[in-house]
């Protein structure tokens, strides 16, 4: 399992690459972000921040609003519009006006859903006299790979004024479906009662996963930001993170980290063993931080190589992504015997299945069936063992089968464990991805620590 409990989420909440490299590099399922945040809710405590408080009321203070910026949609796997409206709650607790700057999804949820999630946070700002400021795509408000254009975009709408122009939200993303775009890909757009961030602005970023957020953080936030030109006069603004984007923000966290106690690649680095982790830029956060754990550092004995993405708009325009560059790579560290573990990803079917193009999908697991194959022929002829699996599901379902519409999202549905390895072995039937680092300790010989909650999947083949 790959999705709700077994990655620490809640009941049928699909899994997502952040939980899902963490639950594999932890052995051990761990409460996630999704579900703190849904908690303070629930009890109240999240009405008793003292982060959001005193955000709200420094908006308040400085310039009669407070600005909040997220991803408006159910999705669940980089933020909620739940917790969105309880933030508008809060504003209005407090007498502040809530100014929003709505990101859409169409990613995580239906291409085209974002009118029905409209109507629901309607209902939330009217009871507290709170705007709609901007709306805009997560291509360009939340993009990751450093594509500096597409963050300078959002930067500009939020900051400048600059960008597509609508009477209200709903205009904006009709008028973005009329241009052909999907909920993804909105252009920014800036709305009537729009008022720019400065200095002054009190900035709540909703979203608790942190690697899509840290772009736009930084151009909205960072003293000394040079990716683009921000102009003379710019003053950084205020802001608080849901949870901890960066170690280079200094600014108000809501929900502090919490890390594991150990995790695989820890263990390899106590022992004084050496590991090399690896993957295209898509995916390379995924290979270090967050499979160690949320440790940002490598570890003494860990090396990692970043493999450049393609420069593309959308990867089914290049559906083979960096596959055989990232395999090169791994061959040539399964080959060094300074290595006693190798991590990699192929991002393909994650990031191609994310389109839902057919034919571009069908190519991009072409390809991974290609190089994941030579890394596996490699490492047969080196006598290496050899653990394949996913984080989660996704292309394993590409049309909706209530609605005919296109499947962009993540799906719940089991992911496969291989294990190739010389020994005798049958595999037990796994709880989740969490039994997946106490197999890799098995097979390399060494005790699994208590605080791996996860089990192995090996048991001794009984010749039946």
């Amino acid at each position: 399992e790959a999705s709700g409990e077994a990655v620490g989420l809640p009941p049928g909440q699909m899994g997502n690459s952040e939980v899902g490299h963490m639950t594999i590099g932890c052995g051990s399922v761990i409460r996630q972000d999704l579900i703190r945040i849904n908690e303070a809710i629930a009890d109240g405590s999240l009405f008793e921040m003292s982060p959001l408080v005193r955000a709200i009321k420094k908006g308040k203070k400085n310039e009669g609003h407070v600005h909040l910026i997220g991803l408006f949609s159910d999705g669940g796997v980089h933020s909620h519009i739940n917790h969105i409206i309880a933030l508008i709650k809060l504003c209005r607790d407090h007498e502040t006006r809530p100014m929003l700057h709505l990101i859409t999804d169409g990613r995580d949820a239906p291409p085209k859903s974002a009118r029905k999630y409209l109507q629901r946070l309607n209902r939330a700002l009217n009871k507290a006299d709170g705007v709609i400021a901007t709306v805009m795509g997560r291509y360009f408000a939340m993009d990751r790979d450093r594509r500096w254009d597409r963050t300078e975009k959002a930067w500009r709408a939020l900051v400048r004024g600059e960008g597509e122009q609508a009477g209200d939200a709903k205009s904006a993303i009709l008028n973005a479906y009329e241009r052909g775009e999907t909920d993804e890909f909105i252009v920014p757009t800036v709305l009537p009662e729009a008022s720019p961030m400065g200095g002054g602005s009190s900035v709540i970023f909703c979203n608790f996963r942190n690697d899509r957020p840290l772009q736009l953080s930084k151009a909205l936030a960072k003293e000394g930001f040079q990716a683009f030109e921000r102009g003379e006069g710019f003053e950084p603004v205020r802001l608080t993170m849901m949870t901890k984007y960066s170690k280079e923000f200094l600014g108000p966290v809501v929900f502090p980290p919490r890390r594991p106690d150990t995790n695989l690649a820890k263990i390899i680095s106590k022992l004084d063993m050496h590991q090399f982790h690896c993957a295209e830029t898509e995916k390379y956060p995924h290979v270090t931080y967050f499979i160690n754990g949320g440790h940002e550092e490598a570890y003494e004995g860990e090396d990692r190589k970043i493999i450049p993405s393609p420069k593309v708009d959308t990867y089914d325009q290049q559906p083979e992504m960096s596959a055989e560059e990232v395999a090169d790579e791994v061959i040539k560290a399964v080959r060094n015997d300074a290595y006693a573990l190798v991590v990699t990803n192929f991002a393909n079917g994650d990031m191609v299945g994310h389109t839902a193009k057919k034919e571009a999908v069908i190519a991009a697991l072409q390809a991974v069936d290609i190089h994941a194959g030579r890394v596996l022929d490699a490492a047969v002829e080196q006598g290496i063992s050899v653990v394949v699996t996913s984080d989660h599901g996704n292309c394993d379902e590409m049309v909706n089968p209530h609605t005919g519409e296109p499947h962009t999202q993540h799906t719940t549905y089991p992911v496969p464990c291989l294990v190739i390895d010389e020994g005798n072995w049958d595999l037990a039937n796994g709880r989740g991805l969490s039994d997946v680092a106490p197999t890799i300790l098995q097979l390399m010989g060494i005790r699994k620590p208590k605080a791996m909650t996860g089990r192995s999947l090996l048991v001794p083949y009984n010749g039946r």
